[in-house]
Order: structure tokens, then sequence, then C-alpha cells
């Protein structure tokens, strides 16, 4: 284990240096670290640490959206109003359109399978979206009009209402019908989230005043509590739940609002955490990706992507009408809303699991979409940010 790790790190801060180096996002680097060493290639990674890398991307991704939260000004947010709230739902439900009206005709799939295709396909990648975000926030590049606010907050609850739709389609294909409950509880899940990571903060802030510690204790509080929230959440079989995700985000931001001086030393700190934790996540993603699989369907299948990015990218344009952004910072936002890599990673192989006639192929357009959209995309908001955005 102890080699592998020690692989993994050298290897892939190499890459990604070198990925820089060519002008190239350092996420490529690291996912060709993990698709080299992974189980598919060289199989030098430990299988002990593939048997937890799902929980380990998780930690990782708790992180980044902690660190998005403790920076997160809500005030550029609350301008918006109506697209933030869009940007949650009608991109990824153009994106599902769209596989459905594409998939049969280009890889002969029932209208069922390609709902389970395009639900796997439509959830936004925080990890690749969350840090470049932080990112644009701590530069100043689009504060005043709230576009990294917008694009954090959406990415945040994209996945919550994909992977409640997966969920609900996996059921129907397995003659489990349909449970009403499962859409009523994407808009309660976000809700309670959204509440429990508030009140969270609050009585942090409120321990944080009466007692003193270092920070790095502060730290260690917040992702233990975060941690539980996650455990919690995975642990409830009730028709309602919460996101834990957008909790562990809001507990940054209640806390900044109570105790911003905390707030911004935290930050720092876990901006410290996130230079381990970003090479342990891309790694791991890059580590799950089979290269066989993408032969198997090839031209058609990036045919098909590409397709269905063109509705999603209909989708934010529909969101963002009647905003006061500039042409360029629409084209932005439109860009920044399609890398695909962490759900998929992790939901992509579950109808092949599940034993379905699609889930091969499911498996293999989840592969391909990583492999196209998470490079991309990071290279097209990198590349593109400081031309099309106004800094602060």
């Amino acid at each position: 284990m102890l080699l592998s790790i020690s692989l993994m790190f050298i290897i892939g801060m190499f890459l990604g240096f070198i990925c820089k180096k060519i002008k190239l996002p350092s996420l490529i680097g690291l996912l060709l670290t993990g698709m080299i060493l992974g189980p598919h290639i060289l199989n030098l990674i430990d299988d002990s640490i593939l048997g937890i890398s799902s929980e380990l991307r998780k930690i990782a991704l708790i992180i980044i959206l902690t660190r998005a939260g403790l920076g997160l000004d809500l005030s550029g947010l609350k301008k918006i109003g109506r697209p933030a709230l869009l940007m949650c739902f009608v991109p990824a439900s153009c994106e599902l359109i769209g596989m459905m009206i594409l998939a049969p005709r280009l890889l002969g799939l029932s209208l069922l399978e390609a709902a389970i295709l395009g639900a796997v396909l439509a959830a936004v990648s925080p990890a690749v979206v969350v840090p470049r975000m932080v990112k644009l926030m701590d530069e100043g590049y689009g504060v005043d009009k709230g576009i990294p606010q917008l694009i954090l907050a959406g990415a945040s609850v994209d996945d919550v209402y994909v992977i409640v739709l997966f969920t609900t389609f996996l059921g129907m294909i397995q003659g489990q019908g349909v449970f009403v409950m499962s859409f009523v509880n994407i808009p309660v899940s976000i809700v309670l989230g959204i509440a429990i990571g508030l009140v969270t903060g609050y009585i942090l802030s409120l321990y944080f005043e009466k007692i003193h510690i270092r920070d790095t204790t502060k730290v260690l509080i917040i992702l233990c509590i975060s941690f539980i929230l996650v455990v919690t959440e995975d642990s409830l079989n009730t028709p309602i739940t919460f996101s834990a995700l957008i909790a562990i985000m809001f507990i940054g931001i209640g806390l900044k609002k109570k105790r911003e001086i905390v707030a911004i030393r935290l930050s720092k700190k876990y901006e410290k955490l996130w230079v381990a934790a970003e090479v342990l996540l891309f790694v791991l993603v890059g580590a799950a990706i089979n290269i066989e699989y993408i032969g198997k369907v090839g031209p058609v299948a990036v045919l098909l992507i590409i397709g269905a990015l063109v509705f999603r990218m209909f989708g934010v344009f529909i969101c963002l009408l009647g905003t006061k952004m500039s042409k360029k910072e629409r084209l932005f936002v439109m860009l920044a809303y399609t890398p695909k890599a962490t759900v998929q990673a992790a939901i992509g192989g579950i109808p092949l699991s599940a034993g379905l006639a699609c889930g091969d192929t499911v498996l293999t357009v989840a592969v391909l979409a990583i492999v196209i959209t998470a490079p991309l995309g990071a290279f097209a908001i990198d590349r593109t940010y400081k031309r099309f955005l106004d800094k602060k």
C-alpha cells in the first residue's frame, strides 16, 4: 500500500507539472497517472486502496466543498436569483432529453435504457468544477455578477437531482415501478441539506467563539462532522433524506456568515489539504477508467456525447436568459458546465453489475465521457476565464 501511495503522488504530481508546463490542466496528468498505474494497465495500485477508492474520493470532495463554502459570497448569488435555481436542474434535464432522443437512434437502446444512460451522463463533475470556481472567487473573476457562485451552487445540487433520477429509472427497468416520493425527495433533500449545514455552521461558530483551539483542530472537527453527515445520509432508508454534500458546503457558508475571520483562516488550511486531496481524487478516478471499453462503441459514442452536451449547453443558455451577462460570460458558463468525472466513475458500472442488457454500453459511454469532457472542460475553463470574465 505504501508503495502504491508513493507512486500515485510522485508520478501524479510529476505528470501534473508537465501538463502545466505545456499549458494543459494538471488534471490531465493526474487522470493519466491513474489510468497507467490502475488495474487495466500496470496494476500497481494496491487492491486495498482500490477497495476504498470511492470513500477516498468522497473525502477529497468533502474537502473541496467545505473550502468552497468557506469562500462563497452569497451576495453575488442573490443578485442572480431565478437563474441560480434553474441551473440546478434545467441543464441536466435537457441533456437527459437529448440522450433519450439520440441514444435509441445511434446505439439502438430502448427509451428506458437511454434514460438510464442519460441519468449517468447528466451530472456535472464537482471535482472538476468546484476547485476552479474557488480559484475564480479567490482571483476575483466574475464575482461581481455571481458567475462562480452560480456554477458552484448549480453543480452541487445538479448531482443530487441526477442521482435521484438514476435510482428511479433503475428501479423502473428492474420492475419496481415509479415512486412519487423519489421525486418529492429532490427538493426536500436539498432544503434539508441547506438547513442542516447552516445550523451546524452556526453552532460551530458559537463553539469556536467560546472555546479557543488551534485552527488545525477546528479543521479536524469540521471534517469529522462532515464524515458523520455522509455516513448518516448513506445509512438512511427513509423515503425522505437530506443531501450531505450540500450540507457540508453550507457548513462553511454558515461559519463564514457568523465568524468570517475564522472562515478565512480555515479556508487557507483547507487549501493546503486540497493539494494532496486533488492528487488522490483524480488519480483514483483515472484508475477507474478502462480503456478497453472505449473501442467497443467508438465514434458513435463520441457523437452521442457531443450531441448530449449540445442539449446541455442549450439548457444553460435557457437558464441565463434575462440576466445581465454578456455573450462571453454566458459562453463561459456553458463551457464550465460540461465536465464529467466523479459521478460517472461512481455510478457508471452499476447497470452492468445489476445485470442489465445495456450495462456494458452505459459503462463504455460513461468512461468515454470522462476521458473527453473532464480534460477538455478543465482546459476550457482555465484558458477562457481571464478573457471572458471581468475581474473585480
